[in-house]
């Protein structure tokens, strides 16, 4: 089944607009370029599967929201987003001035990008008005890629001209012969000197033929195998065939490219096959149609030339053989019993459709009609057979059998629920999609309007089938897009979707059924409320760090005399939280390694040998929160450490252990710091500031506790803290 979409409202008339909107998808999928076809609105009306593959997806036909490209977004070279109301369709569709050569930059859903050349032109009908424009586009993505192939190319195109078995030569606008490779020259019997730079109409024997030659280059057309004869050095004359193409640039003649064939044998040979052939009368010379006569035995006696051409032989290969040598063997006895039932007088005449076996291998269908000569007394004389090829029409009947039966395949192929109806809305197809989709297996020809068993609007309330877009297309005759349903299946299940129902009209414009394609949007449903959720997680989480710099920028500017003390403690301090934030967002903010965030404070001190830093403690993975609380804790008792305790010195070690062992609760963590090998230690005066961060860190955001032992070997910090702090 064929269907086509002539335009996003209404249907256009007939014009050339028309013609590609209803040509076979199987033409268009043949077709080697990209390819997609939109009306004056813009909307996208066909397109093929190159275009599709370039794209990246599938944009829905007649959508206006979706017009003038089907990429998922569109950039010039230089990077800049195009909006669809800058993009090349629409100039040319608002300009009516065509588009050739121009690069874009077309990103896919995926992310990847393309490189395409666009060729776009404007349909107008017969007073000129834009109906719509035609874009084929290519990927040119890897040209750059193929430069030094195409370098390499030259260098074999200039061996092939030079050391090519054909004769090859090149003439200037003027006539006069630019180059020529040695087969040329060895084919005539010049030297390159004797031969370049002379005009070419001084080696055709003919003034008339080059004459001729010249004039239908000059106007731009291909010669393909053209007949004339050249004049050798010896003075003999050579029959070749002439194949050439002009080479314009920037729109002026700049050379032509001649292959010359030599078939001076071949030519001979020909003269003597049309001498032979003259003999034969007129009418089977004229005929356009296959003729031959036959004896009793079934021998060809006469064959005219439409008949050879049929068969692939010769008239004189045909003459004395008998036609069922020629025919299908699956054929044989048919013709044969009434070809012998004719020759005996049973029939004047009779028809069959057969094969014949061509002298190629081929095989050719034709309509054979059998008639009968008889002499005076009534006997059979001879028998006249008039063979005409059929091949071409079965092979075009057999083209529309394989088109309808690869549509249906494409229809059974796609993901998305796809079903039509007839005029009244009764389900007259559906694919496997739709069955999958609805949960069930539609009744062809009871069913009406949707393949789904019940229906529901988006808010939850029922929605009768008589009611829905597909009722809604068919009734007022247009193409319902942008609305959304729910189906419920017959277990219950419900699918949030997009149905994309499409009226189809027959020639005269009159509805004869419809079209629709229910999307299934549950995943977009879902992404879009996982997507709420993180945007109020990751508010929550700004929040929160704005607080914990607010409260280091006031604590630290509290304790700094001048600008240079806040900057040299608050900048690490904001380092470290930043370093935090870095591991987290490795790991997508599902949670931080403890031993990662100790290990990164203590990098710049801990050579690998122990001696310096030693960790001891299981794998642990915190709580995002747990985990930036701990990163700024750590991080105070590192840089006291670096400034009065065990890193200060060169035989200071640091030793940290964690456990969430029998003592804790299995919600708890417990980490020691113990510094040795550094200065004495006496306790302090005063608490300072690093002192105040780590108590108010460990006890307002970990709910926990931090104890400090002054021991004069070295300072030791024990931490108990939950691991899953209540949210406060």
């Amino acid at each position: 089944m064929t269907v086509a979409v002539l335009s996003s409202s209404n249907p256009l008339p007939r014009s050339s607009l028309q013609e590609l909107a209803t040509v076979s998808q199987a033409v268009l999928d043949a077709m080697p370029t990209a390819l997609y076809v939109c009306a004056a609105d813009g909307a996208i009306l066909r397109y093929n599967r190159k275009a599709a593959e370039l794209w990246g997806r599938r944009p829905r036909l007649g959508e206006t929201d979706d017009r003038y490209c089907g990429s998922f977004r569109l950039y010039d070279l230089d990077e800049r987003l195009l909006a669809r109301a800058d993009t090349p369709v629409a100039h040319v569709l608002r300009t009516g001035e065509p588009v050739f050569g121009l690069e874009v930059l077309i990103e896919r859903p995926d992310g990847s990008r393309r490189i395409v050349m666009v060729q776009i032109e404007p349909l107008l009908d017969e007073q000129g008005d834009i109906l719509g424009a035609i874009n084929s586009f290519q990927d040119i993505s890897d040209r750059k890629a193929l430069e030094l192939e195409l370098r390499q190319s030259r260098q074999d195109l200039e061996d092939f001209f030079e050391n090519g078995a054909v004769g090859l030569h090149l003439v200037a606008a003027d006539g006069t012969i630019l180059r020529a490779n040695q087969a040329e020259l060895d084919l005539l019997g010049y030297t390159a000197d004797e031969y370049i730079g002379r005009p070419i109409a001084d080696f055709h024997a003919d003034a008339p033929v080059i004459r001729d030659i010249l004039r239908r280059l000059a106007r731009g057309e291909t010669l393909d195998r053209y007949p004339a004869r050249l004049k050798a050095k010896d003075g003999s004359m050579r029959h070749v065939l002439i194949t050439s193409n002009v080479h314009f640039r920037n729109g002026t003649f700049h050379n032509t490219r001649c292959f010359t064939v030599d078939v001076t044998d071949q030519h001979q040979a020909d003269e003597a096959l049309q001498e032979s052939q003259q003999r034969l009368a007129v009418t089977y010379e004229q005929a356009p149609i296959g003729i031959a006569e036959m004896d009793a035995a079934g021998r060809f006696v006469r064959v005219n030339p439409a008949l050879s051409a049929i068969i692939g032989y010769t008239p004189e290969e045909l003459v004395g053989r008998s036609f069922i040598e020629l025919t299908h063997p699956e054929d044989h006895d048919d013709d044969a019993e009434q070809y012998a039932r004719q020759v005996r007088g049973e029939i004047a005449h009779y028809s069959v459709q057969k094969r014949f076996l061509r002298k190629d291998g081929g095989i050719v269908f034709v309509n054979v009609l059998s008639s009968s000569v008889l002499d005076r007394q009534g006997q059979f004389r001879y028998g006249v057979r008039v063979v005409q090829d059929v091949t071409e029409r079965l092979q075009a009947e057999e083209r529309l059998r394989e088109s309808e039966r690869h549509v249906r395949e494409l229809l059974e192929a796609l993901p998305a629920a796809i079903y039509t109806t007839d005029a009244e809305g009764r389900i007259t197809y559906y694919n496997q999609a739709a069955v999958d989709f609805s949960g069930r297996t539609p009744v062809i020809g009871s069913d009406e309007w949707c393949v789904t068993w019940r229906l529901f609007t988006p808010d939850g309330a029922p929605l009768p089938h008589d009611q829905c877009p597909m009722a809604v297309a068919l009734k007022e005759g247009r193409a319902v897009r942008g609305a959304e349903a729910v189906a419920e299946r017959p277990d219950g299940t419900r699918i949030p979707f997009i149905p994309f129902p499409t009226p189809l009209h027959d020639a005269a414009g009159r509805i004869v059924g419809g079209i629709n394609m229910l999307v299934d949007i549950t995943e977009r449903k879902q992404a879009e409320e996982h997507q709420r959720v993180l945007i109020d997680e990751l508010n929550h989480r700004v929040k929160n760090t704005l607080a914990t710099v607010q409260s280091i920028a006031t604590q630290t500017i509290r304790t700094s005399p001048d600008i240079e003390t806040f900057s040299e403690n608050f900048e690490p301090r904001l380092l470290s939280l930043s370093k935090a934030h870095e591991l987290l967002t490795r790991r997508a903010w599902t949670g931080v390694n403890l031993r990662d965030i100790v290990c990164q404070e203590l990098e710049p001190y801990d050579d690998g040998s122990n001696t310096r830093v030693r960790l001891d403690g299981p794998d642990l993975t915190l709580e995002p929160r747990v985990g930036l609380a701990l990163s700024l804790v750590l991080h105070e008792l590192t840089t006291n450490a670096a400034k009065y305790g065990a890193l200060s010195t060169e035989q200071g070690l640091i030793t940290v252990r964690w456990s969430t062992s029998e003592a804790c609760s299995s919600d708890a963590l417990r980490i020691d710091w113990i510094e040795s090998g550094g200065p004495i230690v006496t306790p302090p005066t005063k608490r300072s500031f690093g002192t105040r961060l780590i108590e108010r860190s460990v006890i307002n955001d970990l709910q926990g506790r931090a104890q400090f032992d002054f021991d004069p070997t070295g300072l030791r910090c024990t931490l108990e803290l939950l691991l899953h702090p209540r949210q406060l």
